[in-house]
């Protein structure tokens, strides 16, 4: 079965307050398993216009669970932490 990675692009508006989302959503990717690749490390773009500020990628072992974690009760209470705090935009995409 192929793993899969869900990956976000993220542009904090509100610094303090996304600070309460890295925490809530670092304990639901405990909960969930998630292997932590990328998180908000430098970012060198090499090619293209693109100008990401941060980006968030994480591993699971399959896209169900990438979706489930999503979907996840502990994900919703760290999205809502969010609210106000960052712009995101996030996929699920199959890995090899």
């Amino acid at each position: 079965m192929p793993s899969a990675y869900l990956i976000a692009h993220v542009t904090v508006t509100d610094p303090v307050q996304y600070e309460a989302y890295k925490k809530l959503s670092s304990l639901a990717m405990q909960a969930h398993g998630a292997e932590v690749c990328v998180r908000g490390g430098a970012i060198e773009v090499v090619e293209g216009d693109w100008q990401p500020e941060r980006l968030v990628v994480l591993k699971f072992p399959s896209m169900a669970q990438a979706r489930h974690f999503e979907a996840s009760p502990e994900y919703a209470s760290a999205r809502a932490a969010r609210q106000g705090a960052a712009d995101m935009r996030m996929l699920v995409v199959e890995g090899v």
